[in-house]
């Protein structure tokens, strides 16, 4: 680990810097919108055209990147990101920052395929996983740190706006001064949706479902939050609990998805935070409460992302994996992009707790559909009395497509080096 830490200290500095500013102006959108006056809806819409953004940023980000070289895209797209954050309280109307935030999540999303690709070359076969961690923690720490941040000046000025910006502008020094090599940029193999959903139903379904619970934790928290009466100081505690929650609660989990079927896994952790988000929809108003279920649903949330890859991975080849991670990152996505629409919707016409009955819902769904599965095709573990899984690459769903495939880097390094101890064995 600490080998990881010399090799990479800058790059990680440099993305904890991006994290913190991302996770900052994430959460003032839902504060400062209710104090402009925004409707729940139109915040909702503000908050999935961020991830409209970064869904295109990630895939065009790579062709930017192979044209005139990390650098230059890596300096460009953050300025556009410091200029946007500037903007936000300058033109307070909800079309402009529905704009703004298609802009500023295209370009977080390069800026992270640009970074994420220093780290990962950064990385040897070695260190790869502990980088992933590493990788990890620092994103957690990141957004944490940012809901610290909100309590610093009012919200309804301009400074919480300039921190963000600062911030975004400062990263670019550790990142571009680091002595890591420019890392060539290769094209991958692709999967098509039919043959991502044919191989993996569970996952494909699993991570679409996913991504509307991850768009609500990271946009629309803060504006249910403000809609039930809480502080500012309140509400970047209670944010922040859920991020403490995916932190704590990832190894753990991933832990014993290395012991025990995946799928019993998946099917636990859906199944408690369903449970979890149950009770502060009935309970939401104890601030108490609040706590204990937003750091639970953080917890098995958040680790679900890696489970899903990780089941995935149980059913392909090694030459499969860049590509089925690919595409489960999209699908990922394409919740993301749904997910605060449904529930700015719902929170509207039902009112502020509906921001937990829509979670309830998408957790339940998955959980019941992991159940349905497991009757409809045995599992890896059934299939060979003697099957030993990769270990669990904890990844954050922050992340984009670069580091899932350096987390198929990993699985790849991982089975091969497994069945070299098989054959050993044998």
């Amino acid at each position: 680990m600490l080998r990881v830490i010399q090799n990479s200290w800058a790059l990680l500095l440099g993305m904890m810097l991006l994290m913190i500013g991302n996770g900052l102006q994430g959460t003032l959108m839902g504060v400062r919108g209710a104090i402009e006056g925004f409707s729940t809806f139109e915040l909702s819409l503000v908050t999935s055209a961020y991830f409209v953004g970064f869904l295109g940023g990630s895939r065009l980000a790579p062709e930017f990147i192979r044209r005139v070289g990390h650098v230059r895209v890596f300096a460009a797209l953050a300025s556009f990101i410091s200029a946007a954050l500037i903007l936000y309280p300058v033109v307070t109307y909800a079309w402009a920052w529905i704009l703004l935030r298609v802009v500023v999540g295209f370009c977080f999303s390069g800026v992270y395929v640009t970074a994420e690709s220093w780290l990962n070359n950064a990385a040897t076969n070695e260190t790869r996983g502990q980088t992933l961690s590493l990788y990890m923690i620092v994103q957690m720490m990141g957004i944490v740190t940012a809901q610290g941040l909100l309590n610093v000046a009012d919200p309804a000025g301009f400074v919480l706006f300039v921190i963000p910006s600062v911030l975004v502008s400062i990263s670019f020094a550790p990142i571009l001064l680091s002595v890591v090599p420019t890392p060539s940029f290769e094209s991958t193999h692709t999967m098509s949706l039919k043959e991502l959903y044919t191989v993996s139903p569970l996952g494909f379904v699993g991570m679409l479902l996913l991504g509307g619970v991850f768009s609500a934790q990271f946009g629309m928290s803060a504006v249910y939050a403000t809609q039930i009466g809480l502080s500012v100081g309140e509400i970047s505690i209670f944010v922040s609990a859920i991020f403490v929650g995916a932190m704590v609660l990832q190894y753990p989990i991933g832990w014993l998805s290395d012991r025990i079927d995946r799928r019993q896994v998946i099917l636990m952790v859906a199944v408690a935070a369903t449970v979890a988000s149950l009770i502060a929809w009935v309970f939401g108003p104890n601030f108490n409460i609040l706590l204990v279920c937003a750091f639970l649903l953080g917890g098995m949330s958040n680790p679900l992302y890696g489970l899903l890859i990780a089941y995935t991975n149980d059913y392909l080849d090694t030459d499969q994996m860049a590509a089925a991670s690919g595409g489960l990152i999209f699908v990922n996505g394409l919740g993301a992009i749904g997910g605060p629409v449904i529930t700015g919707w719902a929170m509207s016409q039902f009112g502020p707790s509906m921001f937990w009955g829509l979670i309830v819902f998408l957790m339940l769904a998955m959980a019941l559909y992991a159940l349905y599965r497991m009757g409809q095709r045995p599992s890896a573990y059934a299939e060979d009395d003697d099957y030993e899984a990769v270990p669990y690459a904890p990844i954050g769903m922050a992340s984009t497509q670069v580091v899932g495939e350096a987390a198929q880097d990993y699985y790849v390094d991982a089975a091969e080096e497994l069945s070299s101890d098989e054959m050993q064995g044998d």
